[in-house]
């Protein structure tokens, strides 16, 4: 195993979750933006984004856990890594506004399919994912200066 393995798996989470974190702010901030994208001469509300992620090698977590117990050689790069940003197919809602200047004839304005509350529990799941990599690279660099400190 090499010394800097679990800081390297740390590090690719910490630019996953920032990456979470990011888009998570984009939907937050465009939960109102009815005028996102024109398609087909007629503006779109705003589509909420998601991040997905995979392990870095395709691994399963099985397979991962045989490794770090040398049940299986070889050595895997480990981590995690986006794989994709994409668009939620959920339906726009519908809110009755007739002053509204994107309202439809029947006085109806379609609103972006971002739920604030739902984007608040991703960012806090995102924010406690980050923190604890976090944790984990300072407490590995904490124990390679006390390695260094041995005589």
């Amino acid at each position: 195993m090499s010394l800097f393995q679990g800081m390297d798996t740390s590090a690719s989470a910490l630019t996953a979750n920032r990456l979470r974190l990011d888009t998570i702010a984009a939907n937050i901030a465009n939960a109102n933006t009815t005028r996102a994208t024109f398609v087909n001469g007629a503006w779109q509300p705003y589509k909420r984004k998601m991040v997905e992620l995979s392990p870095v090698n395709g691994q399963s977590f099985d397979n991962l856990l045989q490794a770090a117990i040398g049940t299986v050689t070889g050595q895997t790069e480990q981590g995690v890594r986006v794989t994709a940003i994409r668009e939620d197919n959920t339906p726009f809602k519908r809110m009755y506004d007739p002053t509204h200047p994107d309202a439809d004839a029947e006085g109806y304005v379609l609103l972006p399919n971002v739920d604030v509350m739902k984007e608040m529990v991703d960012m806090i799941s995102a924010s406690r994912s980050y923190e604890a990599n976090v944790t984990v690279l300072n407490a590995a660099k904490s124990m390679m200066m006390k390695a260094l400190e041995i005589k």
